[in-house]
């Protein structure tokens, strides 16, 4: 059993005292709701409590998630309503007790047949923008179903549209003090959140309701309270069959009027109802599982999930659904594992044996305020605002998610997210990351042009990295941005695939007439850098042709030297700094020998973009801060300025190149330390002798093992120093003062 297994693994770290008060927790939690949507499904209410019983249990047992609860919930609830309706069965009838069990019977066996079709898996293409979209649609929509409730309404059914006319309906009707004690709950929980989060609201909220009903008599002042369940457990059954007066089992499916002819129907909603419930559960536990990188198991989770509709079905009761509220509940108060099921069935056993009686005294608002509240908690505006800042695209895929939910249901909600993510997928593949590549003078190997700019193109070369597989929907874009790259003076072309695992046969056989086409026009073309297996498939699907005339080489290099190009490469000029060299002495770092063989030059433009100086800038400002902090502790800073590995900053040792730029912008912020009175001058001063022997030890490492690569520095300061003089004029004049007084100090 799994839960033994958690209790094994959780032995050293017991936190079992939480799950079981959790439970507890749960098990009250679930009265009312259960009770709510048990009446949806057209039960009488008390088969919500049957229905938080020994499925719950079962599931406990088995489910791989440590958190989630399960229970009667409202998809399936709505969803079995409507069936009813259909099949023109009044709610809480013995026809409806008979034909209910009968549904979640065939909920179950459709789950046990997704179990061994492996179905589980089809979750692991559902993005995390579509997930949190579709978590968040649901909980809203939960939301309005409770809204009316608040106020002394009844809750509605449907999508968004029905429910929002719902609750205007309602809205003339609307009782002052039931909206004052839903309203008021909800504002106690999520305040003491803030500022006790460890104190159980829900439950002391429950009791002070039950309390207040007990002595004020809420319900004469028109506040609706749970209505009194029968005492007892659920009694065993078979689904469809009963029991003659001589106590012959007997299949009264048969008898209700027109069930063959409205079987299929019944097998298809059956189906739907499955998919809900695997698509909602699935997503919201496998989302706290992702919360908390705990194991989890699409797939075993689906017989769980049979195994828990089979003991609703024999008990009598509706499809049971992963709840999405119980769950926030559960992790608000810091459950960590499924002990909390078993201790929340204990609970149900004890409330259904002794307590029924009492659930009269509970106050339907402070209920319903709880439950919105831990609905509140799922609600993923943090995911949203998160995507708004950082990708628009992902963020759209998520409002698409979260509307498809609320305007057409779950089941199509689904549908739409499966849709959205294979989507993502299709539109990632047609348009992979490509870039084109050059050589940064002094320096080895190959680097995008366009995310470095001290690289520099090999003339009358393009060198093209495309980060994708090929296939016909992509070999289009590859093509043309070759093509567009094309110049008169262009002799060759080499891609760097590297990132090309796969190629399909439309994408060889263009592959194949893109080269005949370039070598028609004079221009070489090699394929470079990816995995032998590549030319395995081009010798399958028909592009042999490349390997046979040597267009498919090991690496960009080799192309290079069957183009006729050796070290050092003759790179182009550009109008942006035409006064760098050409030619890029390639010495040590084509050896593969020494210090600098690493060095990582302007590595902060390659890492952070177009935030680099913004990025420079702030940990300049934060060294500064620590400098001023520092007091008259030289010695560390000494140790630290003349470290012969470089200079550390809380991103990390920053290269040659980005060492350099930090010492200016340091020094100019220490000029803004100055005047606003946090260091002296005599310290700045000496925190500057610091930053110039660093300087002298940097230069002097790099003309004994690159001096190619020193000049370009020195070049660098020179761009760097204009740069600091338009934007920090002031500072920058104070900044050169120090400067020179230090070196004449040095002197």
């Amino acid at each position: 059993m799994r839960l033994i297994t958690q209790i094994k693994t959780d032995s050293k770290n017991i936190h079992w005292a939480k799950d079981i008060f959790g439970g507890i927790v749960i098990a009250l939690v679930s009265i009312p709701i259960s009770m709510g949507y048990a009446q949806i499904a057209g039960l009488p209410p008390v088969y919500g409590l049957y229905g938080s019983l020994l499925p719950i249990l079962l599931y406990g047992f088995l489910t791989t998630s440590r958190q989630f609860v399960v229970g009667v919930d409202a998809m399936p609830a709505v969803i079995v309503g409507s069936l009813l309706a259909q099949m023109e069965i009044a709610a809480e009838s013995e026809e409806a007790l008979l034909m209910v069990p009968v549904i979640t019977l065939f909920v179950a066996l459709w789950f046990l047949v997704l179990y061994f079709l492996r179905a589980g898996r089809i979750v692991k293409y559902i993005s995390v923008p579509v997930m949190g979209g579709f978590i968040s649609g649901v909980g809203l929509t939960i939301i309005l179903m409770q809204v009316p409730k608040l106020f002394g309404g009844t809750p509605g059914t449907g999508e968004v549209i029905p429910l929002l006319s719902n609750i205007l309906n309602q809205l003339p009707q609307l009782h002052p003090l039931s909206l004052a004690l839903g309203l008021g709950t909800i504002l106690i929980i999520l305040f003491c959140k803030k500022i006790w989060p460890k104190i159980p609201m829900t439950v002391i909220l429950l009791l002070l309701g039950a309390f207040l009903q007990f002595f004020l008599h809420l319900d004469q002042y028109g506040v609706k309270t749970l209505s009194p369940a029968t005492a007892g457990l659920p009694q065993p059954l078979l689904p469809g069959f009963i029991f003659t007066a001589d106590r012959r089992l007997h299949f009264a499916l048969l008898d209700l009027a027109g069930f063959t002819s409205f079987l299929p129907d019944l097998l298809m909603q059956s189906l739907g109802i499955a998919a809900v419930v695997m698509a909602q559960t699935l997503l919201a536990s496998g989302n706290y599982a992702k919360k908390y990188q705990d194991p989890f198991d699409n797939n075993a989770e689906l017989l769980a999930y049979s195994v828990m509709n089979f003991a609703s079905a024999f008990t009598g009761t509706c499809p049971i659904n992963g709840s999405v509220s119980r769950s926030g509940i559960a992790d608000s108060q810091g459950v960590r594992s499924q002990i909390m099921s078993v201790s929340a069935s204990i609970t149900m056993i004890l409330i259904l044996l002794f307590c029924t009686p009492l659930l009269k005294y509970l106050p339907v608002p402070i209920l319903t305020g709880i439950v919105i509240t831990a609905l509140m908690g799922i609600l993923e505006t943090k995911m949203a605002h998160k995507l708004w800042k950082i990708s628009r695209n992902e963020w759209l895929v998520f409002l698409i998610a979260f509307f498809g939910v609320l305007f057409f249901g779950t089941l199509y909600g689904v549908i739409i997210g499966v849709i959205l993510s294979f989507g993502e997928i299709a539109i990632r593949s047609v348009t992979p990351p490509t870039a084109f590549e050059g050589r940064i003078p002094g320096h080895g190997n190959f680097y995008s042009l366009k995310r470095n700019t001290a690289a520099r193109p090999i003339k009358n070369t393009v060198i093209y990295r495309f980060s994708g597989n090929l296939f016909f929907a992509n070999i289009d874009l590859f093509c043309d941005e070759i093509e567009s790259a094309i110049k008169e003076d262009t002799h060759q072309i080499v891609v760097d695939a590297r990132g090309i695992g796969n190629i399909d046969v439309t994408a060889a056989e263009r592959l194949v007439q893109f080269y005949q086409s370039l070598r028609e026009r004079g221009i070489l073309f090699y394929l470079t850098e990816h995995d032998g297996s590549l030319n395995d498939q081009l010798r399958t699907l028909g592009g042999g042709l490349l390997i046979e005339e040597g267009a498919i080489r090991r690496t960009i290099t080799l192309a290079l030297r069957d183009a006729g190009l050796e070290k050092p490469y003759e790179l182009e000029d550009t109008e942006n700094n035409a006064s760098l060299l050409h030619t890029a002495t390639i010495r040590l770092s084509d050896a593969g020998t020494g210090v600098e063989a690493e060095e990582r030059l302007s590595e902060f433009e390659w890492v952070f973009g177009k935030d680099a100086e913004e990025k420079m800038e702030l940990l300049a400002c934060t060294m500064a801060d620590e400098l001023a902090g520092a007091g008259s502790d030289y010695d560390k800073l000494e140790a630290q300025f003349l470290d012969e590995d470089g200079i550390r900053t809380s991103w990390g040792l920053l290269g040659r190149f980005d060492e350099d730029e930090f010492w200016a912008l340091l020094e100019i912020r220490l000029q803004e330390l100055i005047s606003e009175g946090r260091i002296t001058a005599d310290m700045a001063a000496r925190i500057e002798r610091h930053i110039e022997r660093r300087r002298a030890f940097g230069q002097k490492k790099l003309q004994e093992l690159n001096p190619h690569a020193l000049r370009l520095l020195n070049k660098h300061e020179k761009v760097l120093r204009n740069y600091i003089k338009r934007k920090h004029p002031k500072e920058y004049e104070k900044y050169m003062e120090l400067r020179q007084k230090t070196s004449s100090d040095n002197v």
